[in-house]
C-alpha cells in the first residue's frame, strides 16, 4: 500500500442516471477520507457515456448531494463523454501495436454463441474467431468492433487492498470490446483511460466491480501503463442480510436530507458501515480524516440500521448550534403552516431550541415538536392533551391563571415557585397543575420543561393560552 502523500489520488465516478444513492455516497466518503488522510487529491468524474439515460438533473443531484455531505472534490469535474476521442485514440493505438483487432462477427453469430452458452449452462464468452483472422476475409455490410487481445493462459491476480489477493484464470476472460461498431468507446476502455489520465493511484469502489478489475488490469498492461491500487469494499445490505432495497434505505441522499438527518450524522453513520476504529461509534470528521485507512475496512457486507442512524442523528442534533437548527427548521415549519413565520415566532424558536433539540432525533421531529411555539391561538389539542383537559383540570387552570397573572417577574424560577405554591394551596400534586399547563400551552402531552416553555412564550402569550383552556370554578 502506498503511503506517499504526493502520490495518493482517488476518484468518485458516478453515472448520472439517477440520484446519488446511499451506497454511492459511502463510496465517495471512503475515497474522500483516504485522500484527505494521506494529504492527497480527491477527484470527481461523471460517467455520462450512456447518453440515453444520463440527465442534467441527475448530475445536479449528485453535485448537490456531495456538497451537502461536505465531500468537496479537487480540480474540475471530468465528464467522461467529452473525452470519447481520447478513449478511441488509445484503442486505435492498441490496434496499431497488434494488441487489439477488428471483429466482424455478425449479430447472428453472437446470438448463436449465447445460445450455445445457455445450453451448456455457462456464461457467454466470445470465442475469438476474428482474433487472428485476416480482415480481408471480412463479410460485406458488417461494421466491426474493436476487441482487446486478452491473454489466453495463466492467471490474472489483483492484490486488492481490502479483499486480499484475488485470482481468475485468463481462459475465463474473453476478448472484451473496446470500441463498438459505431466507433464509440465502451465503459471498460473509458474507465481505464480516464483513471490513467487523472493520475488515479487508488481505485476504491464497491466489490460489485471486482470482476471488472481483472479485465481492466489486462487493459492497463496492454497500454503499458502502471496499474493503480484496487480496493473493493463490500456492499451495503439491509438489516435482514438481503441486498439493500428501497424498503431497507436504498434511497437518494436527498431523501435522507428530507427525512431530517444532518450531513455530519450521515457521514458518521456511513463511515461505520464497513469500517471500524475499535469500539468508537461517534466519530467526528476530523477524527475520521486522522484515523481512516483501508486496512480497517471489513470484508463482509455491512447492514443498514435506521435505529443506529437515528441515534447518531440525535447526538449530532444535541451538539449542533441552536441558530443553525432554527435555520433548518424554519423552512419546514413555513411549509407545514403555509405561511412565513413572523419575527416573534422565529425569536421564540431561537430561545426555545436548546430545550427542543434535546428530545429530537431528526429535523422532521424537531419541527413537529416546535410547532406550538409558532402556532397562532387557539391551539388545536392532540388526543392526549384533550383528555388531560377535563372539567376539573380546566377549572384548576382558571384558578392558576389568576395566580400567575399577579407575578411581578416572569422567569422559570418565579413561575415554578408560583405553581408549586398553587398546588399546595389547591391540595393537588405538582403534576396535576403542570400537566394541564403543558396541554394548554403546547396542545400536547409532551414538551420541553413547562416553565422553560412559559418563559419562551412570554407572559402575555402564556396567560392567553391558559385562558383559552381554563374555565371559572
Amino acid at each position: 500500500m502506498t503511503t506517499d502523500p504526493r502520490s495518493v489520488v482517488t476518484r468518485f465516478a458516478p453515472s448520472p442516471t439517477g440520484f446519488l444513492h446511499i451506497g454511492g455516497a459511502r463510496t465517495a466518503l471512503f475515497n474522500w477520507l483516504y485522500a484527505r488522510h494521506h494529504g492527497g487529491t480527491f477527484r470527481l468524474r461523471i460517467e455520462d457515456t450512456d447518453r440515453k439515460r444520463s440527465t442534467q438533473d441527475a448530475v445536479d443531484a449528485i453535485l448537490d448531494g456531495l456538497d451537502w455531505l461536505g465531500l468537496d472534490h479537487d480540480d474540475e469535474v471530468v465528464h467522461q463523454f467529452a473525452r470519447a476521442a481520447r478513449h478511441a485514440e488509445q484503442a486505435n493505438s492498441l490496434l496499431a501495436k497488434g494488441r487489439a483487432y477488428h471483429c466482424y462477427a455478425s449479430p447472428e453469430e453472437l446470438e448463436a454463441m449465447r445460445a450455445t452458452a445457455r445450453a451448456e449452462g455457462r456464461p457467454m464468452r466470445y470465442d475469438g474467431r476474428w482474433r487472428d483472422r485476416d480482415p480481408a476475409d471480412a463479410p460485406a455490410g458488417i461494421a466491426p468492433v474493436v476487441r482487446l487481445k486478452m491473454p489466453q493462459d495463466g492467471e490474472t491476480v489483483i492484490e486488492d487492498l481490502v479483499q486480499g489477493p484475488v485470482t481468475v484464470r485468463n481462459d475465463q476472460l474473453d476478448d472484451m470490446i473496446l470500441l463498438r461498431a459505431d466507433g464509440t468507446p465502451t465503459y471498460m476502455l473509458s474507465v481505464v483511460v480516464d483513471d490513467h489520465d487523472m493520475a488515479v493511484s487508488h481505485v476504491i469502489r464497491g466489490d460489485d466491480h471486482l470482476t471488472n478489475a481483472f479485465r481492466q488490469a489486462q487493459l492497463y498492461r496492454a497500454l503499458d501503463w502502471e496499474l493503480p491500487f484496487f480496493a473493493h469494499i463490500p456492499l451495503i445490505h439491509g438489516p435482514d442480510g438481503a441486498k439493500l432495497s428501497k424498503r431497507h434505505g436504498a434511497l437518494g441522499v436527498e431523501a435522507y436530507r428530507e427525512m431530517g438527518y444532518l450531513p455530519e450524522a450521515l457521514r458518521n453513520y456511513l463511515l461505520r458501515l464497513g469500517w471500524s476504529h475499535g469500539d468508537d461509534e461517534v466519530i467526528s470528521t476530523e477524527q475520521a480524516v486522522a484515523w481512516f485507512d483501508l486496512d480497517a475496512v471489513g470484508k463482509s457486507a455491512a447492514r443498514f440500521d435506521f435505529v443506529k442512524l437515528e441515534s447518531l442523528n440525535g447526538h449530532y442534533l444535541r451538539e449542533a448550534a441552536s441558530e443553525r437548527l432554527v435555520g433548518e427548521v424554519v423552512p419546514r415549519l413555513e411549509t407545514q403552516l403555509g405561511r412565513p413565520l413572523e419575527t416573534l415566532a422565529k425569536a421564540r424558536l431561537s430561545q426555545g431550541m436548546d430545550g427542543l433539540k434535546a428530545r429530537a432525533k431528526s429535523l422532521v421531529e424537531l419541527a413537529e415538536n416546535a410547532v406550538f411555539y409558532v402556532t397562532e391561538r387557539p391551539l388545536t389539542l392532540n388526543d392526549k392533551a384533550a383528555k388531560i383537559l377535563g372539567l376539573e383540570a380546566r377549572q384548576r387552570l382558571g384558578r392558576l391563571h389568576s395566580d400567575l397573572s399577579l407575578l411581578p417577574e416572569w422567569t422559570e424560577a418565579t413561575i415554578e415557585a408560583a405553581v408549586r405554591a398553587f398546588a399546595e394551596v389547591d391540595n393537588c400534586k405538582l403534576g396535576d397543575a403542570a400537566q394541564p399547563l403543558r396541554a394548554a400551552l403546547t396542545g400536547s402531552n409532551v414538551s420541553p420543561g413547562i416553565f422553560e416553555v412559559m418563559v419562551v412564550l412570554g407572559r402575555e402569550e402564556s396567560l392567553a393560552r391558559i385562558a383559552d383552556q381554563g374555565s371559572a370554578a
